[in-house]
């Protein structure tokens, strides 16, 4: 549903309740006598309530400047991925990119992360770290890239096939990438959080390929985390609504068995517990007055 505002920017009785509880304005503030103009409102509410800060155009302006580099940093790997290449080569690329062009790279030394960016390989869902592993023809890698420009975070990943995939690689590949397409049907001011879970939980589990429970995506853009959560996964018409100025990441992790992990030694390697692969795709989301736009956009 989208969220109507009168000439006036005020809400109309009978659209939802910005401030999240599910139901008509009418039934909600207005009942309530509470005035409602439009982003004020909303920006005051979503902070105070969800701990979500609405991004204002010049916060806007330099998350979408971050964004490009990081989609550029992702075309740049695109090219190098091929059997032979280590996962820490990607990650000296990575790092060089980010720091040639007046940026850092954001997951670097972030909780005691050790590198510039995550490599995850086949079975590994998330924040592999890169080091000695060389790819080999048919692994799948999930290339995560975070940068920090200006002040500013984007965050986005693509799966790249190395050499010639077998069928089970394009398989979750596929799914995956097609996970993040249901969801972006779903990001538009009205809809809730629970709207996009369900989307991409549908698709996923509708194919045979189970989602991943454990990690979500999140509200980014001055912050490397933010509010709020993101699962990809949930019921229809719940959590928060969606409203313009949100800024969040989807990042559906889809494995080709069950949703079920492990996280290795090191902290932070995540790994199907039945070692089937995982595929991942990240873009960071605007809200808008109309429906959404991609701050970090490559195709599908």
């Amino acid at each position: 549903m989208m969220l109507k505002k009168n000439p006036a920017g005020k809400i109309g009785r009978n659209d939802p309740c910005p401030c999240g509880s599910g139901l008509k304005y009418k039934k909600c503030c207005l009942k309530k006598n509470k005035p409602v103009s439009g982003p004020d409102y909303l920006k005051k509410t979503y902070l105070e309530k969800y701990g979500i800060r609405l991004k204002e155009k010049h916060e806007i302006d330099g998350i979408r400047e971050c964004g490009r580099l990081v989609v550029e940093t992702l075309d740049l790997v695109e090219k190098m991925i091929e059997p032979g290449i280590s996962t820490d080569e990607i990650n000296r690329v990575v790092h060089q990119f980010a720091i040639d062009h007046g940026a850092r790279p954001a997951p670097l030394n972030y909780k005691g992360f050790p590198k510039s960016v995550c490599t995850s390989v086949n079975d590994v869902v998330c924040h592999g770290i890169p080091g000695d592993r060389v790819l080999e023809d048919g692994d799948i890698i999930n290339v995560d890239v975070t940068h920090v420009y200006k002040g500013f975070f984007a965050d986005a990943s693509k799966t790249f096939f190395v050499g010639t995939p077998g069928n089970d690689a394009k398989k979750i590949v596929d799914v995956a990438a097609n996970c993040l397409k249901q969801a972006m049907t779903m990001l538009a001011p009205g809809r809730t959080i629970g709207d996009i879970g369900w989307a991409i939980q549908q698709y996923a589990e509708n194919r045979g390929c189970s989602v991943v429970r454990d990690f979500v995506g999140h509200g980014v853009g001055c912050e490397f985390h933010e509010p709020p959560q993101v699962p990809h996964y949930g019921k229809r018409g719940t959590g928060t609504v969606l409203v313009a100025g949100m800024v969040f990441t989807v990042e559906p992790m889809i494995n080709l068995g069950g949703h079920e992990l492990y996280i290795e030694k090191d902290g932070w390697t995540a790994v199907t517990s039945d070692h089937s692969l995982s595929a991942q795709f990240e873009q960071t989301f605007l809200i808008t007055d109309s429906g959404f736009e991609s701050l970090t956009p490559f195709d599908l």
